[in-house]
């Protein structure tokens, strides 16, 4: 599984040392993002009349590394409040952004970017945009300070260090309490023919291993969601078809991940102690019969991890030669 993310961070030789450094990423190159002309040169962006900026493109695994952690990681390497420059460096092209591919990353982005603002006085300079373009700059710009180790770098040595001492370990300890529940879910399921039975000893499992603070299913019922067998406080008994993060995924007939509730439009506050949210259709081939929903007393709970366990949880639930 892999996922990418393109992150201006100022002058891009230091900046891809940095990334490289991260366990979960697995691949760097650098280049130029989001500008408005045709396969640029090194000395044609360098004019600043490019539009482009100086970008690592990377790749990760989310089962490694979480797009929190990279982030998190990735404003330490860069003064957020500093309009295109970055240390000694300055002009446009050395402006920061980070440029998603992904839209369903955005929520999390602008959910951080809120969080890291709160540390300055100042409004942050990252720019947030969905990448347009990407042109990978010459050879000799890639993988630079391992062929010049005593290059130039507008980054303290220090910092390298720093990314290659810090893992992501709840990333890969929440990647492994998932590994264990689908094995014990499977042997739970095997020969089971009540999905309602089902769908009580999952909610439980996995309230009782992660501990959140709501966990449960809606059955499709007609044009609504009706309340199944949950784990957690009184909830909502019916939602309409698009409407809250239920009906959402229902209608979307996808995963949805929310790390604030209260940035979702039409949330439907069951409980006024949920601050993020994941929900996650169960499929009878092309129809949706349920979704898991899982609500948490913490912004930003859910991620990738998340969502790739829980939907391999979902199939593994629903086994349309088994239930009755």
């Amino acid at each position: 599984m892999q996922k990418e993310l393109y992150l201006a961070a100022g002058c891009f030789w230091g900046a891809e040392h940095f990334f490289k450094q991260i366990d979960g990423v697995t691949f760097t190159e650098v280049g130029f993002a989001n500008g408005h002309t045709v396969n640029p040169t090194y000395q044609e962006v360098y004019t600043d009349t490019t539009g482009y900026a100086e970008t690592v493109h990377l790749r990760y695994d989310p089962l490694r590394v979480s797009l929190r952690f990279l982030l998190e990681m990735y404003f330490k390497a860069i003064d957020p409040t500093s309009l295109n420059q970055q240390g000694e460096d300055r002009g446009t092209r050395y402006r920061t952004g980070i440029y998603y591919t992904d839209p369903a990353d955005l929520p999390l982005i602008r959910y951080l970017m809120a969080e890291e603002a709160k540390h300055y006085g100042l409004p942050l300079q990252v720019e947030v945009l969905p990448l347009t373009n990407f042109y990978r700059a010459e050879d000799y710009h890639q993988d630079y300070l391992d062929a010049n180790p005593a290059g130039y770098c507008h980054l303290p040595v220090e910092l390298f260090a720093y990314a290659r001492n810090n893992s992501d370990t709840a990333t890969h300890e929440k990647c492994e309490r998932y590994n264990l529940l689908l094995r014990q879910l499977t042997s739970l399921a095997e020969g089971e023919t009540d999905l309602v039975a089902l769908m009580a000893n999952t909610a439980a499992l996995l309230h009782d291993t992660f501990h959140f603070w709501w966990t449960g299913f809606y059955r499709v019922v007609g044009e609504e969601l009706l309340l199944g067998p949950f784990q957690g406080p009184v909830a909502c008994m019916h939602i309409g078809y698009g409407r809250g993060v239920c009906g959402t995924a229902w209608q979307q007939r996808s995963t949805v991940v929310v790390p604030d509730v209260e940035a979702f439009p039409g949330h439907i506050a069951c409980s006024a102690a949920s601050r993020s949210e994941i929900v996650v259709p169960i499929f009878d081939k092309e129809n949706i019969v349920a979704v898991l929903d899982i609500d948490s007393q913490h912004h930003a709970t859910f991620d990738d991890c998340d969502r790739h366990y829980l939907e391999q949880l979902a199939a593994i639930l629903f086994r349309p030669a088994s239930i009755i």
